[in-house]
């Protein structure tokens, strides 16, 4: 009995450290990396580097108005979705 319940939960956090390493993947219904880019710098933004795939959107860096700003960006519509000064 044991054994069955070790089995089952190795395999339980197998599939569940998956789905949680695929959340930092683009979907296969995300727009591309370099056309999100292409709307940050269009919103404003320069120097943009580091966009990468972040829990279910698109987050980078890039300055904005003189100030070095953290964003996230809907990966479907390329919509902002969050600014924020870096710390």
């Amino acid at each position: 009995m044991k054994r069955t319940i070790s089995l089952i939960l190795a395999a339980f956090l197998a599939t569940g450290g998956i789905a949680l390493a695929g959340d930092d993947v683009p979907g296969a219904d995300w727009m591309p990396k370099e056309e999100v880019i292409k709307k940050v710098e269009a919103a404003g933004y320069s120097n943009v580097t580091g966009v990468h795939a972040d829990d279910g959107y698109w987050e980078g860096k890039g300055v904005k108005n003189g100030k070095i700003m953290e964003f996230h960006v809907d990966p479907r519509s390329g919509a902002i979705t969050k600014e924020e000064i870096e710390d």
